[in-house]
């Protein structure tokens, strides 16, 4: 006969309920109990009836992720792969699966988000983007639904979110530029309609504002977090007779592309041209040469969004904040004095 949670319970010295709390990850079962009856259900074989369970509690116990682009262009860029690591970390240790989902429009974005929340297919949602007027967060909220925001949302201040603070991570790396004596600096940015864009542009141009430098409009380029973007933007800049003599780019896999158009042109890095690049992803110091990069924490944001989502689903908190994430300056090899390079 299958063993039930009764048998766990007579073996453990608990009550039924306790080992359905455990099985749930209960708040309020001291983690001495909850190691003991979890390991007295792997000696007896016990496995919990999942679907059983969630017709119960009406809980799926797990978290549905709305991916921003589809998943064969998302996971290009290993900024979102090592995202996901630390979505998944937490969750897994809460007990939670993941359901993802993407579409290629804003529509399909919505079909999504109503099959999650109208099919109780989760318990609830992680959005991995923040865009201006976005209906996915309209939506969420008149439905009363979980969800956290990556990023910052540009209408509702009480949206649980987690962020960097983008705006003085992009003011602190054009004043490090211009401390290197960088006066002409360019921005290679993302989709405009990302409010991560809206704040790295915003930054960028008041650190210019600040120190009375020029900040021309065919200095900024804008496009997708792509090699292929970053790639493009380089016919263009490089060949313009007033040059920027620094790079801001709003994304590490955006800057290789960069840099293979540099290359391509017949420029150096950074003899020629100085880049400072956002994400700080694994292969960055791997470049040649290594790319100076902000270090926005991207595992520390999965899993402080999954642990932050958890804690309103479990404990039924609507105390919504923002939650930001510290950010850090990568000096490496990509950036230059403007005394060692060629004014033109």
């Amino acid at each position: 006969m299958p063993v039930t949670i009764k048998d766990v319970a007579k073996v453990a010295g608990v009550s039924p309920s306790t080992v359905s709390r455990v099985i749930s990850n209960h708040p309020r079962i001291s983690p001495k109990t909850a190691a003991k009856v979890k390991r007295i259900m792997i000696e007896m074989g016990y496995h919990p009836n999942m679907v059983a369970k969630s017709l119960v509690s009406k809980k799926s116990n797990t978290l549905g992720v709305i991916l921003p682009r589809p998943a064969e262009e998302l996971f290009l860029n290993l900024f979102f792969s090592e995202f996901i690591r630390g979505i998944v970390t937490q969750a897994t240790r809460q007990g939670y699966d993941l359901l993802m989902s993407s579409g290629t429009t804003e529509s399909e974005e919505m079909e999504a988000i109503t099959r999650f929340v109208k099919g109780r297919r989760v318990d609830g949602v992680i959005l991995l983007s923040s865009k201006k007027n976005d209906p996915t967060v309209k939506f969420l909220r008149e439905q009363n639904f979980p969800f956290i925001l990556i990023g910052r949302s540009d209408e509702h201040a009480d949206v649980l979110s987690v962020d960097n603070d983008n705006v003085q991570a992009a003011y602190d790396v054009t004043k490090y530029l211009i401390s290197l004596g960088h006066e002409r600096i360019g921005f290679v940015s993302g989709p405009p309609q990302l409010v991560v864009s809206q704040d790295r542009l915003e930054g960028y141009k008041k650190a210019l504002k600040e120190s009375n430098l020029p900040m021309k409009s065919h200095w900024i380029v804008e496009g997708e977090f792509l090699q292929e973007s970053g790639y493009r933007a380089m016919s263009m800049i490089m060949n313009l007779a007033d040059r920027p003599t620094a790079l801001i780019i709003t994304d590490d896999l955006v800057a290789y592309g960069v840099v293979r158009g540099i290359t391509e042109l017949g420029y150096q890095v950074p003899d020629d041209i100085s880049l400072f690049s956002f994400n700080n992803i694994s292969i960055s110091e791997l470049t040649t040469p290594p790319l100076s990069s902000v270090d926005i924490g991207i595992y520390q944001m999965g899993y402080t969004a999954s642990q932050a989502l958890l804690r309103n689903i479990q404990e039924d908190q609507h105390d919504q904040r923002r939650i930001v994430i510290p950010h850090r300056l990568i000096i490496r090899q990509s950036c230059a004095k403007m005394n060692s390079q060629e004014r033109s």
